[in-house]
């Protein structure tokens, strides 16, 4: 387990970059999927990871809480590497409710990871619907526990969250998420990675 922290790559404004990824449902999923959604919180994340593991609560609560965000999880670790982070033990984290985010997808060729500057499991960037895109308002961890065994005490997505959907701005400065890090497939390895 290699720990790393976030690092921006995306902009607060940027538009999120299009997908088009398949999901445990094994349908096709794109950003124009979830154009009814007031924000779109996009977690980059995987199976295997004790740092993910830990946070696939925080998620399952966050899709329950709202019906105006959706969560979209990416899985874009190399399973020939590691098998746990297989598209078919996705699907049975999905089955058995262990995962319940709005999506979960499968970043076969990486390149979504790439696109949006992920670095580590979990990584996540919040969106906001502005017209027919959706803008980066924050990118940054989910709350204040950085190791898997630590409890948070600040559910601080859930603040950006509340604050966008109120109609504030989130101002806060990036606060890097930690995890381990993407397991890029030889040769994959994206500039900002070097």
């Amino acid at each position: 387990m290699v720990a790393a922290d976030s690092v921006e790559v995306l902009e607060r404004g940027d538009q999120a970059p299009d997908f088009e990824l398949t999901g445990t449902d094994e349908e096709t999923y794109t950003l124009s999927d979830f154009a009814d959604n007031e924000a779109l919180l996009v977690v980059f994340t995987c199976n295997h990871c004790p740092y993910a593991q830990a946070k696939f609560d925080e998620l399952n609560a966050l899709a329950t809480e709202y019906d105006d965000v959706a969560v979209v999880g990416i899985n874009s670790n190399d399973p020939a590497e590691y098998p746990d982070d297989s598209f078919e033990r996705m699907q049975e984290l999905v089955a058995d409710g262990t995962i319940q985010y709005d999506a979960y997808l499968f970043d076969e060729t990486q390149e979504v990871a790439a696109a949006y500057g992920a670095t580590c499991t979990p990584d996540p960037f919040l969106f906001e619907r502005s017209d027919d895109r959706f803008e980066l308002v924050y990118h940054g961890r989910l709350d204040d526990a950085l190791n898997p065994d630590d409890e948070p005490t600040e559910r601080e997505m859930k603040a950006h969250i509340d604050s966008l959907l109120a109609g504030d701005e989130v101002s806060e400065e990036f606060q890097p998420s930690r995890g381990c890090s993407i397991k890029w497939k030889e040769g994959n390895e994206p500039d900002y990675w070097n």
